[in-house]
């Protein structure tokens, strides 16, 4: 069907001019969107329809839509107040909505406290600025007119901003295994490297992966951003020798079997450390879990016991729904179709039966996710006594797996039927779809936004950080209906507003800093809207440049201060492979380039030459600028991180493989079997596993921290410098 025609089916006739793109408007339904400043795109009048459908609004018809249209339009005319009403602390004034009420209007809320406060509408808002910060419910009754309520967020102006060290590290977690951990990197591999980085290097911050739970299958799927859970942690990270319960094992049997399988899981790391074998996720859960098995049968002390029923109090339905979830996925497999009666409904008779039947499942994954969080716990208190002022820096992945536990759990919050994606651009001409469940904006709405404050405090229990993956997307996210090409989706518009004063909300209450990852087409006006709340951005150094004037690299002072300032990612080539022009024969390999080789060689080339000019010229390359081999590589790298450090950016995160020379990307987006995506561990140039411990020994690694000494100087903000003297500066 041509853009902008009737859709089939449509019986009585074309609609009334506008009415389909007015009930779009009002329910945040984008019927066109503009990829640059020169071109509009208009959306497919069956997109527009399906995605209304999934908002509960049906648009199939004329007669449908006029009806729709009629009802929401006397809607927003009766209703004194919008669905949330944001109230900022600070000097910005009440928001339209409440300086809109009429004095003498009576005003009743509800506070999440508890208290209820209530007084009569006046012009000065002092009673408004009384209020405690939270999500509270609030109730209007205007002297004349109609009575209205809604959800008020109280917010404080802005996220707090990272003090001290500016300076950490970015790293996969999986990818760093020590010479303990059981073939992948654990959390106790995160505590150790937290240590360390803060005592011996002065680091402010370690940024990891998502840590979502993932989807069981065989295999799972590797990649940490398609996870079933975003609420809770995977037990998978989970160092087995830190249970507490493991040194209680007193039966023979269970710690010779305790035994047999350490043994195991040592063969699995040397397969990857030693023999080229890819880290395998399900070969090492295998392991963790038969040994989980064995430690929840000792019996937890007494008071171990009180904080694993605190725990349980605390995490309520929520938890208990991800651990039925789990113990249902365990006994029929990951594909909820599949499940046997009515199981696939979370609040079904059959499913209340098997809560029943599979209770001590239940608490066996309850306790996973108990045994985890105080690992999580562990990690971040440890950086905190190494003198980091943020600590851990935790990833928020984009969605959830449509058929894992969270789109299980709250079925109401999904829109079924549709995935998120991205439209066509100049790197991707039939966009793309994740194959991700978005959320419903009116559902959230409705709920005062709750699923994702409580998304927000469980993530951001134990760090000092968040970073939100595509953060674009708390103002909106690209709908693709079930069957449509991804370039026939269309946006879907979110209160942003709302969404900005729940995340402040939670980040004060935490105490944390938000790091939002804005790379690529971002919308006018979205990148001031989060700076203006404290919320840092991504700067990638081969994206800085003068774009709207000469195009040349941009200089260090002139970036923005409100950013992680990084020289790669972990979907982009390392800095030695870009140096090298290694990520273009790897594209090359598989197949990937859309110009002749010859081609992307050349203006990559260049690309790096004019980088490296610059960085000579502003005296960070005393090497200079021309050259070749590993010395010149090396040197390269330390110029960019020193340029990175005089930049203003509030930090400034090194790729934990950049500072070891690793040349292979963790991911290679457009990509699915040609490469092992999330499976490489971290290696030297010349591709050969690194154990943590090799890795804080690195030469070439300490070689860099140098560098940021120097850079970061005892200036304000470098706070107190390494806690213990560097290797070879040690006393004897």
């Amino acid at each position: 069907m041509a853009a902008g025609g009737t859709t089939p089916g449509r019986p009585d006739g074309p609609p009334e001019p506008g009415a389909l793109e007015r009930l779009a408007a009002l329910h945040g339904v984008a019927t066109s969107y503009m990829p640059s400043e020169e071109r509009t795109v208009r959306v497919p009048d069956a997109t527009v329809v399906a995605v209304l459908a999934a908002l509960g609004v049906d648009a199939a018809s004329p007669k449908a839509v006029d009806a729709a249209l009629t009802a929401r339009e006397a809607a927003g005319r009766t209703a004194p107040l919008p669905a949330t009403v944001v109230l900022w602390r600070g000097p910005a004034g009440l928001p339209d909505a409440l300086a809109a009420l009429v004095p003498g209007t009576a005003v009743t809320v509800r506070t999440e406290q508890g208290p209820v406060r209530e007084w009569r509408a006046r012009d000065d808002g002092a009673d408004w600025a009384a209020l405690p910060l939270g999500v509270h419910r609030l109730a209007v009754r205007p002297p004349a007119g109609p009575e209205g309520e809604a959800h008020l967020v109280v917010a404080p102006d802005r996220v707090r901003a990272p003090d001290g060290p500016r300076h950490g590290f970015l790293l996969q977690l999986y990818s760093l295994l020590s010479t303990r951990s059981w073939g992948m990197g654990d959390l106790g591999d995160l505590r150790e490297l937290a240590g360390w980085a803060g005592r011996a290097l002065g680091a402010g911050f370690v940024q990891v992966n998502p840590l979502h739970a993932a989807v069981p299958g065989n295999p799972t799927d590797p990649s940490p951003y398609r996870p079933s859970s975003r609420r809770f942690p995977d037990p998978v990270h989970l160092r087995i020798e830190d249970v507490p319960e493991y040194g209680y094992v007193a039966r023979p049997a269970d710690r010779a079997r305790l035994a047999e399988l350490g043994a195991r899981a040592a063969a699995l790391r040397a397969d990857v450390l030693h023999r080229g074998a890819l880290i395998d996720r399900d070969a090492v859960w295998d392991l963790k879990k038969q040994a989980l098995e064995i430690l929840a049968d000792v019996p937890l002390g007494p008071g171990r016991r009180a904080a694993y029923c605190d725990f349980l109090a605390e995490q309520g339905s929520a938890l208990e729904d991800h651990a039925t979830w789990c113990a249902l996925a365990e006994l029929h497999g990951p594909d909820r179709t599949r499940w046997p009666g009515a199981l696939a409904d979370r609040d079904s008779a059959d499913t209340a039966r098997a809560r029943t039947a599979l209770r001590d499942r239940i608490d066996f994954h309850c306790r996973l996710a108990w045994l985890t969080d105080e690992q999580l716990a562990a990690a971040q208190r440890e950086a905190r006594d190494a003198g980091m002022t943020v600590g851990l820096v935790h990833d928020l992945a984009v969605g959830v797996h449509p058929g894992g536990a969270d789109t299980w759990a709250q079925p109401h919050a999904f829109a079924r039927g549709m995935s998120v994606g991205a439209p066509p651009d100049a790197f991707n001409a039939r966009g793309q779809d994740w194959g991700l469940p978005p959320w419903r904006p009116d559902a959230l709405a409705a709920s005062g936004h709750a699923p994702y404050r409580s998304l927000l405090r469980g993530i951001l229990r134990h760090g000092g950080a968040l970073r939100i993956d595509h953060v674009m997307g708390l103002f909106r996210l690209w709908w693709v209906p079930e069957g449509h090409a991804p370039a026939d989706g269309t946006y879907v518009y979110y209160d942003a507003q709302a969404m900005l004063a729940v995340l402040v909300l939670e980040a004060e209450r935490a105490g944390a800093v938000v790091v939002g990852e804005d790379l690529g087409t971002v919308e006018p006006g979205v990148r001031d809207a989060l700076a203006a709340r404290g919320v840092l951005g991504t700067s990638v150094l081969w994206f800085e440049r003068d774009w709207t004037g000469t195009g040349r690299p941009l200089p260090p002072g002139s970036w923005r201060e409100g950013c992680v300032a990084t020289a790669t990612t972990h979907d982009l080539p390392s800095t030695a492979a870009r140096l090298t022009g290694e990520h273009i024969a790897l594209r090359h390999r598989l197949g990937l380039l859309t110009r002749p080789l010859e081609h992307e060689r050349a203006e990559d080339a260049a690309e790096v030459t004019e980088w490296l000019t610059s960085l000579s010229g502003l005296g960070l390359l005393p090497e200079g600028a021309g050259g070749g081999g590993p010395d010149a590589e090396e040197a390269a790298v330390r110029a960019v991180h020193r340029f990175l450090l005089r930049t203003p950016a509030r930090m400034v995160g090194v790729w934990l493989p950049d500072a070891v020379g690793d040349r292979r990307p963790q991911n290679l987006p457009g990509t699915w079997d040609q490469y092992p995506n999330w499976r490489l561990p971290v290696a030297d140039p010349h591709g050969r596993p690194l154990t943590l411990e090799e890795v804080t020994a690195s030469p070439r690694l300490h070689a860099l921290l140098e560098v940021i000494r120097e850079e970061s100087g005892p200036g304000p903000g470098a706070g107190p410098g390494p806690l213990t003297a560097p290797p070879g500066a040690r006393p004897a």
